[in-house]
């Protein structure tokens, strides 16, 4: 039987592992829509397709290999099936009364983090606790305080063996993650859109490693990606705004090498100092158009990488689609060309993500895409919060 795109695009690399960029709850749902707007034979096909990656039904793991949440998709998760999730928060407010409403929102909040992990589990038992995690990120709101997250972070994790905990890529939060490593608690970071932070996470690793073994802590549940958000860091207007003050105006190639310039800079980098930290690469986008045809270059200029790649439903659409009978080629250590890395180079803000030294960790936290995802997530998790808390009315 003949393999997907995105099977091929998971067959670049042994080491490449590919994960759904939302929660596996809604995994069902998402297929049911994308693959009634299909004629009967491409219905047919993609379905196989997909039941190839991820089929909970099927009793088979599949060749997925993790999924990634944060506030806004877990705030989807409630949204789209509130009724279940209203019940389960009145259940728990009933049954703890000694609860305040705030904490009643936090403890759905994990359930629907746990619930999630349920159906990544046969992957997890399958693979020796290699595979099969699904990212849980602690409150927005605390990302600069260590110890609030650390102690989150493990009542997250405690839920079940296969929840990742993502801290944010603040020096609170990248402190936080050599904390957890040295417990032996998997971990990911987010708000994270540069090379210096993608090494002071896997420095952070590397130490939190030593810390363990030293104490004799059992790692055989630990991992931990260092992430690049591809999307968020193009997206900023602050990006084109400086690209306009030196008389360059970015274009949808533009954008979507930047990304791709910074990812395959911490690939090379990753590799040299031999980091136990793995890259992940999340926040994808559609683009370029490159000949009346739609590229998806986010996946595409990575192929191959040793890393995770974190897809969200909508480019897994567009890349199962367009890309059915294209050749899937490694691509992680093709060289940006080097007329468009020297344009880049002149724009500050790429200089400070794509240079080791651009930013200190102090920085991290003023970074102009960190206070804006920051500022959503925020969003997001009061938004999850008050819909809990009036619904407990």
């Amino acid at each position: 039987m003949e393999s997907s795109a995105l099977e091929r695009l998971a067959l670049c690399s042994p080491e490449t592992e590919i994960w759904f960029d939302s929660s596996p709850l809604v995994y069902a749902g998402w297929r049911e829509s994308f693959l009634g707007g299909l004629g009967e034979e491409e219905r047919r096909n993609i379905g196989r397709d997909l039941d190839a990656f991820f089929n909970p039904a099927g009793g088979r793991p599949g060749y997925i290999r993790g999924a990634t949440t944060n506030q806004p998709l877990t705030l989807q998760v409630l949204e789209a099936d509130w009724p279940r999730w209203q019940a389960w928060a009145r259940a728990a407010a009933e049954k703890h009364r000694d609860w305040a409403p705030r904490q009643v929102a936090w403890e759905t909040f994990k359930e629907i983090v746990r619930a999630g992990s349920e159906l990544l589990l046969p992957v997890f038992e399958a693979s020796g606790a290699r595979y099969g995690y699904i990212c849980g990120q602690v409150d927005p709101r605390l990302n600069d305080d260590t110890a609030a997250m650390v102690a989150q972070a493990l009542d997250l994790h405690a839920a079940s063996p296969n929840i990742m905990i993502k801290m944010p890529g603040t020096a609170a939060g990248i402190e936080g993650v050599r904390l957890l490593t040295a417990k032996g608690i998997p971990t990911t970071t987010t708000l994270s859109f540069s090379v210096p932070q993608l090494i002071a996470v896997a420095e952070a690793y590397e130490a939190g490693l030593s810390q363990a073994s030293a104490s004799g802590v059992d790692l055989s549940h630990c991992r931990a990606t260092g992430v690049m958000m591809l999307g968020r860091f193009e997206d900023h207007p602050v990006f084109k705004q400086q690209a306009a003050e030196q008389g360059i105006e970015l274009s949808a190639a533009d954008l979507r090498w930047a990304g791709v310039a910074i990812f395959k800079k911490a690939v090379q980098l990753y590799r040299q100092r031999r980091y136990r930290c793995k890259l992940l690469a999340a926040s994808m986008r559609l683009g370029p158009m490159v000949d009346g045809r739609q590229r998806i270059w986010h996946l595409e200029m990575l192929a191959g990488a040793p890393a995770v790649l974190t897809i969200f439903p909508n480019i897994i659409e567009a890349f199962l689609l367009s890309y059915r009978a294209d050749p899937i080629e490694p691509r992680i250590d093709e060289e940006v060309p080097p007329e468009e890395l020297a344009r880049l180079l002149r724009i500050p803000y790429f200089r400070q993500a794509y240079e080791e030294d651009g930013l200190r960790p102090e920085q991290f936290a003023a970074y102009p895409p960190v206070v804006a995802t920051a500022e959503s997530f925020t969003k997001a998790q009061v938004d999850f919060e008050n819909k809990v808390i009036a619904g407990l009315a």
